[in-house]
């Protein structure tokens, strides 16, 4: 594969620093400074890439569907539906920890006329993993946070779920009470013992393939991306 060569030195060099303990934020101005990296070249390497300490930590608490049966099952709820989003729209990358995740630069999340039908593919989904209760938490400064979690509540009453969805102020900080976590959120998975990709579980289940983190260091796929 051809590779954009300073973007792919940048993440040798970058890669380098977090793993001799280096502070993400430092090691990565340092190396996006050197390199000139574009703004997208830079969120690139932040979301995706992690010291191989980081990596072996988190992949041991990474649980695949059979795990959850019989399982309570706290959902980040924004999170899981925009990288769902992502993964739909061909934008969800497969980064080095194995966790699913968008390049978006969204702050909060936009409604729209798709998002009924994203809900009900994901708690269809969830209904036939047979968790014990299902909770989707969303952040209640989020504007129509209220409108998304009834519509999600009305979904899990209409596939027999046991659960709730909820606007919460910290859905962060709500979520380290639980056992399983759906998220991405490298915050979220450092306080929990487990966590379920379940964006990259349902992608699986429907046959969609994400990018894979490697596959976009050649400068033009980043760039389409």
């Amino acid at each position: 594969m051809r590779r954009s060569s300073d973007l792919f030195e940048a993440y040798k060099d970058f890669k380098y620093l977090l793993n001799k303990g280096y502070r993400k934020k430092v090691a990565l101005n340092f190396v996006a400074n050197h390199y000139k990296l574009t703004l997208r070249q830079r969120h690139f390497l932040a979301r995706c890439v992690f010291s191989d300490f980081e990596i072996e930590g988190r992949k041991r608490k990474l649980v695949e569907s059979s795990f959850l049966r019989d399982k309570a099952l706290g959902i980040d709820g924004f999170n899981v539906l925009i990288t769902f989003e992502s993964l739909i729209e061909g934008k969800a990358i497969l980064c080095e920890d194995g966790l699913l995740r968008d390049l978006k630069y969204q702050r909060g999340y936009r409604m729209s006329g798709e998002t009924k039908g994203i809900i009900e593919t994901i708690v269809s989904f969830l209904s036939t993993l047979k968790p014990r209760e299902v909770v989707f938490l969303y952040d209640m400064g989020v504007s129509r946070s209220g409108e998304i979690a009834g519509l999600t509540m009305d979904l899990i009453k209409k596939y027999g779920l046991k659960g709730r969805a909820l606007t919460v102020k910290s859905p962060d900080y709500e979520l380290r009470s639980f056992e399983v976590v759906c998220t991405s959120d490298i915050g979220i998975i450092s306080k929990i013992s487990y966590v379920f990709d379940l964006p990259k579980a349902l992608g699986a289940f429907l046959g969609m393939r994400p990018k894979r983190f490697m596959e976009l260091f050649d400068k033009q796929s980043l760039d389409k991306f």
